[in-house]
């Protein structure tokens, strides 16, 4: 029987990879878009060619406890159980911090930061109950090392990566692992369609002179979800090309 995974934000770039590696792995994969995004995300599924029995798409808005509460404990009762969970799911709205506004601020926390409690808190019970469970957090390299103009962003990313190791202490007697994979900038189509300039000056930043493939991030996810990775937990993977070291 196929393992299941939960991945928000799968349509994306970094998302889409996820899925489609996790597919090729044999995961089953719920696939969450948000609320109103029905036809745009079946299509999607069409274009990457998904069945039926691969990915199931469920509409779920991430920054909403009760209906996450709600949605999850019904797919619970459908599913039986979730083997993996991805929190993906994220926005930016960047701004200098005197200029940034309330909602821009609070957008992005819910989005990124709280959307954590609200989709993980359902799951992780029910894992540990289990005896088992991988739960990957995407983060990323700002959280890491702060950027110009993105204190909200950078103050989530960063929030993630507390929230894994508080969760890793709590899950790990019951076999349930909690870590982090921190992309640094990846080819996603947002990304690669900047500016020449732009992004040469993103690569020069690099030590390794180039973005990172959504694979790449994709697969460090199926490593840590894997029977290889079931040793590793409260960890942060980097996948940035050395642009930040520890």
């Amino acid at each position: 029987m196929k393992k299941l995974a939960l991945v928000t934000g799968a349509k994306g770039g970094i998302g889409s990879a996820i899925t489609e590696k996790l597919v090729q792995d044999d995961y089953r994969v719920i696939a969450t878009h948000f609320t109103g995004g029905a036809q745009c995300a079946q299509d999607w599924f069409e274009e990457k060619g998904f069945k039926q029995d691969q990915v199931r798409l469920l509409e779920l808005d991430v920054t909403d406890t009760d209906q996450c509460a709600t949605r999850i404990a019904k797919l619970l009762e459908e599913e039986g159980t979730i083997d993996v969970l991805v929190n993906n799911a994220g926005i930016t709205r960047d701004s200098v911090f005197k200029k940034m506004d309330a909602e821009k601020w609070h957008d992005v926390i819910n989005t990124n930061l709280n959307s954590l409690f609200n989709v993980t808190q359902p799951l992780f019970a029910a894992m540990c109950e289990k005896g088992g469970g991988r739960i990957i957090n995407i983060s990323s390299v700002n959280g890491q090392k702060g950027q110009f103009g993105q204190a909200n962003y950078a103050a989530a990313k960063a929030g993630m990566m507390g929230f894994s190791k508080s969760l890793a202490a709590e899950g790990a007697r019951a076999g349930v692992t909690v870590n982090v994979v921190a992309p640094g900038y990846t080819a996603t189509p947002m990304v690669t369609a900047m500016r020449d300039d732009v992004l040469e000056s993103i690569t020069n930043q690099i030590p390794m002179k180039r973005l990172a493939k959504p694979e790449e991030i994709a697969a460090s996810v199926a490593y840590l979800a894997s029977e290889a990775g079931a040793y590793i937990t409260g960890e942060t993977l980097s996948v940035n090309g050395g642009l930040y070291m520890q």
